[in-house]
């Protein structure tokens, strides 16, 4: 294998992040592969790269491309990776691309840029020394439920990322799993004219983006879990007990509970049906 694949970071919003090394990459390469061939032609003709041949790889054709990919580099071929924005491979194709290449000999090296997660993360204002990234979590069942009991005792900082017709709901359970009081920073369209990096709480969010349309891109910065010792269950069902003989109902008690000692609202919730249960069979 004497050809070389290269993996390039094109912008994620604003052009103008689209770096010269990266131009110089593009203009140089014998061939582009990249998702969309019209919007790479876009970038192209913006940064003065003409007639240069483009071949399509995405989702959904990237294992079939991988033959002339392959034979490419045997040739001796530079080929050029992009995705629609940001640095390939990271919730884009160019996964198995590079996996190929590598396990063929071929060289692979990269020309890094714009890659939301970073840009998310660091304007977030939560901590960056150690964190973690999610991806989109799977839409439903059993594997996502898994996910978010992972994400509720982890004390990394997350990064996810979520189509907009789908955010309200997601931060809502987000609260409802991690607890309402968990940081969170939710970046909107980073990089383009309407950015927005909204901060508060799991709880916060949850209804402010529930109650408005959301649209563009979407990453959500979640802060850590505590390295502290969880309150137990004795103490949560004293504490929920309180609040119901105050005149609570259990909703309410359950969400102040664990508001107040930063635990899943879910949690409380179900000793409160189980504190009910129980107390049931004792009058039967």
């Amino acid at each position: 294998m004497t050809g070389r694949l290269v993996l390039v970071a094109t912008p994620i919003g604003n052009l103008g992040d689209l770096a010269p090394r990266a131009i110089a990459a593009l203009a140089e390469a014998d061939v582009v592969c990249c998702e969309d061939t019209r919007r790479t032609r876009a970038l192209l003709s913006h940064a003065g790269v003409t007639g240069k041949r483009l071949m399509s790889l995405h989702a959904h054709n990237e294992a079939a491309r991988l033959p002339e990919l392959l034979a490419r580099l045997a040739v001796g071929d530079t080929v050029a990776l992009v995705s629609d924005a940001g640095t390939p491979g990271i919730s884009d194709p160019g996964a198995r691309a590079v996996a190929a290449a590598v396990a063929a000999g071929a060289q692979v090296t990269t020309v890094p840029g714009p890659n939301a997660v970073l840009g998310a993360l660091v304007v977030s204002g939560l901590p960056t020394d150690r964190f973690c990234f999610e991806g989109f979590l799977p839409r439903r069942g059993g594997e996502r439920r898994r996910r978010l009991a992972a994400l509720a005792s982890e004390e990394r900082t997350s990064v996810l990322y979520e189509a907009p017709g789908r955010l309200g709901a997601t931060l809502a359970e987000l609260a409802d799993v991690l607890g309402a009081a968990r940081p969170v920073a939710v970046v909107r369209e980073l990089t383009k004219l309407h950015e927005e990096v909204w901060r508060g709480s799991l709880g916060e969010a949850a209804a402010e983006f529930g109650a408005r349309d959301v649209v563009g891109e979407v990453a959500v910065v979640v802060g850590g879990a505590t390295g502290g010792e969880p309150a137990g269950d004795d103490t949560l069902v004293a504490a929920l007990v309180d609040r119901l003989d105050a005149g609570d109902t259990l909703r309410d008690a359950s969400a102040e509970v664990a508001r107040r000692h930063d635990v899943p609202r879910r949690r409380v919730y179900e000793l409160g049906l189980s504190l009910r249960h129980g107390e049931r069979r004792h009058e039967g």
